[in-house]
């Protein structure tokens, strides 16, 4: 028989040799369950590097996109598996207003802000402020005027591990001045093995929503969210990735899937949004949360970033389902998505990723 390489506990040595961007080392956290589940995460940019999965054949799956360096991980530009914010996804040009006053942030995709600016929350350290066996929660403080945001901003973000193979992501904030906040994780999924050498576009996929927001080529919604109805956007049963890839305009612009997809309001908490199936039919995940958008994101452009084995991925070789406000809503009001956080608020959310080990085997 032969031993395995144990490649979660491999990144405690890989991730830590070369400094970070504050020239020290990161520190690496692992938390385990009964049943076999071993995610690692990192203090910089509160990160998920790894999430390996215990099958019932004894195999253990990595199902998460990542590198194995420091090196590889400052200079990947996919923001694999980091915490992003201030403000996830895009806002047009950068800019903003509340209560009358204009606001710049900075630019760093286009002529837009991507994922909190030049230097958003991804790639700083953030605090370890609890850790546990199940359990790690981190913490950072923004200061007003971070990327051009208003407001001191204090942010926290725990992952917690259950025993029934949940990853449940907690966000919790306050801040001293109105100002947009939106955090999600930007983890890449492929539930074949993020090694494999197989894309995620053989996955199944289904997304409880009714409408998406069209974009244009710089991925900013043009405006309304429209019906999913008779076309590739239509994920309300299950459907392979692939089926309907870069058969319309919408998707001809970002060369896939970059759109968010609106969420039934006032839904249950415990209905699931998404699901995702193996090809394989061996992994089965959902995803739960009380955001009112999911990003889906196909990887139209990971071809180039570092994976864990000396090599690089290729475009579409793995997927994000990313919880959070919809893209440039500081920008739209009409959308009623409550994505300014006020004095006096507390910003609490929460999405879940559960992962069924399914007893199946293929031939």
């Amino acid at each position: 028989m032969k031993t395995r390489i144990n490649k979660a506990h491999s990144l405690f040595q890989s991730m830590t040799q070369d400094a970070a961007y504050d020239g020290k080392p990161a520190q690496v956290i692992e938390l385990n369950n009964a049943r076999g589940c071993r995610c690692v995460f990192m203090d910089i940019g509160a990160s998920w590097l790894s999430c390996e999965l215990l099958l019932p054949q004894g195999e253990r799956r990595e199902v998460l996109l990542g590198v194995s360096s420091m090196k590889d991980f400052q200079q990947q530009n996919a923001y694999l598996g980091v915490t992003v914010g201030r403000y996830a996804n895009r806002i047009n040009k950068g800019r903003f207003e509340i209560d009358g006053k204009q606001y710049q942030l900075t630019i760093n995709n286009n002529d837009h802000c991507l994922h909190g600016g030049i230097n958003g929350l991804d790639k700083r350290r953030w605090n370890i402020i609890e850790q546990k066996t199940h359990r790690v929660c981190f913490s950072i403080n923004s200061p007003d005027g971070d990327q051009g945001f208003p407001g001191d901003v204090k942010i926290s973000v725990t992952y917690e591990l259950t025993e029934s193979n949940q990853m449940v992501v907690s966000y919790q904030a306050t801040c001293t001045q109105a100002t947009p906040l939106n955090l999600t994780n930007h983890t890449y999924f492929n539930l074949l093995g993020a090694e494999s050498g197989f894309d995620c576009l053989t996955h199944e996929l289904r997304i409880e929503s009714e409408h998406y927001l069209p974009v244009d080529e710089f991925v900013i919604p043009t405006g309304r969210a429209v019906s999913v109805n008779n076309s590739p956007f239509d994920f309300r049963e299950f459907k392979i990735l692939g089926q309907d890839l870069l058969k319309d305009k919408q998707q001809l612009l970002v060369k896939g899937y970059d759109h968010s997809f609106v969420l039934e309001k006032n839904r249950s908490k415990d209905k699931c949004v998404a699901e995702l199936l193996a090809p394989d039919k061996k992994i089965h995940m959902k995803v739960f949360t009380d955001k009112p958008a999911l990003q889906l994101y196909s990887g139209n452009w990971l071809a180039g970033t570092p994976n864990r084995s000396g090599g690089s991925y290729n475009n579409y070789a793995g997927l994000a389902l990313e919880t959070q406000f919809s893209p440039d809503s500081p920008n739209h009001p009409e959308w009623q998505e409550p994505c300014i956080l006020q004095p006096g608020q507390i910003y609490a959310y929460t999405t879940i990723y559960q992962f069924d080990i399914l007893q199946t085997v293929q031939d």
